[in-house]
């Protein structure tokens, strides 16, 4: 699919439309590696190999894919530090923070019903 331009049209925002920015947009950052990202940088700013450390399975390569993803859609600011070696810090910003607030209370959710999502998961796995 080939990436939209917002041009403040309803249907840009529609995300029951198949070429809806919106829908791009939620289909990015909605992946499990960037939720992941954006709760691990809700605690504060991390350079690549502590956010790498937080967000435990992550290859370097999909770690580098979703941080670009992210940057480009303005919810993570990379920063670099004129150093040798260079250093590289992450954070989210007010976007990204207000974003982390809506991932969170995902997390939430997950923690209070994952009882009752597994318990239901093997009664329907049953034969």
């Amino acid at each position: 699919m080939v990436t939209k331009r917002f041009s403040g049209s309803p249907e840009d925002a529609d995300l029951r439309r198949a070429d809806s920015l919106a829908r791009e947009i939620f289909s990015d950052v909605a992946n499990k590696w960037a939720l992941l990202i954006i709760e691990a940088l809700g605690g504060g700013t991390l350079r690549f190999t502590e956010l790498r450390g937080e967000v435990e399975g992550i290859s370097h390569k999909m770690l580098t894919q979703n941080l670009r993803m992210l940057e480009r859609y303005g919810l993570v600011e990379r920063c670099v530090h004129p150093t040798v070696p260079p250093r590289v810090e992450y954070t989210l910003t007010e976007p990204g923070q207000g974003l982390r607030r809506t991932v969170h209370v995902m997390c939430d959710w997950t923690h209070e019903h994952i009882g009752h999502i597994e318990s239901s998961r093997r009664a329907f796995d049953a034969p």
